[in-house]
């Protein structure tokens, strides 16, 4: 299976999906929405928490971030998302981490973003690490957190709630530091 780069640079490029069934590559149509509503990204320092096969953050990329940084736990998704780096020829703006999020939390405090995306597994949300990745946000950054729709909107603590939005069975919700 692979996915479709939607718009900038490599726009229409397509991208491999991780074979893992820990993952779940967000779909088109929210991917549209989702970047329609973040609108000029140009020169942001992007992290892809729960990166799966990359697919934010090399939109990212390609509608001009200055920097993608990629952490992934899943040696198939780590692969997946190594391969999709080389074939849009990005690595010298692309750092794949080959770890948790939460042990990359916990050894790279000083990292710092203006987008963060966290798309954890759906039957893993690992909240208590979502929490944690708000101390990675530049003042006046946004996280965004893909779930299940069916579910509230998780609560973050020193974050506000600035949009919630539904496309059947996931949902967005984003986040900036109080």
């Amino acid at each position: 299976m692979s996915l479709r780069i939607i718009s900038g640079e490599f726009g229409s490029r397509t991208i491999a999906t991780s074979p893992s069934i820990k993952t779940h590559p967000m779909g088109d149509r929210i991917r549209v929405a989702l970047f329609n509503m973040l609108g000029d990204i140009t020169d942001l320092r992007v992290l892809d928490a729960f990166a799966g096969n990359g697919s934010l953050g090399l939109e990212c990329l390609s509608r001009g971030a200055q920097e993608a940084v990629f952490v992934e736990r899943d040696r198939q998704a780590q692969n997946t998302i190594q391969d999709n780096i080389t074939t849009l020829g990005v690595a010298d703006k692309a750092m794949l981490i080959r770890a948790s999020v939460s042990s990359w939390s916990d050894t790279s405090p000083q990292e710092k973003f203006d987008l963060i995306f966290a798309d954890p597994p759906f039957d893993d949300l690992q909240l208590s690490t979502v929490a944690r990745l708000k101390d990675h946000l530049q003042p006046k950054g946004l996280m965004v957190l893909s779930y299940l729709g069916r579910e509230s909107a998780p609560t973050v603590n020193g974050v506000v709630v600035v949009d919630k939005r539904s496309y059947g069975d996931a949902a967005l919700v984003f986040y900036r530091l109080v």
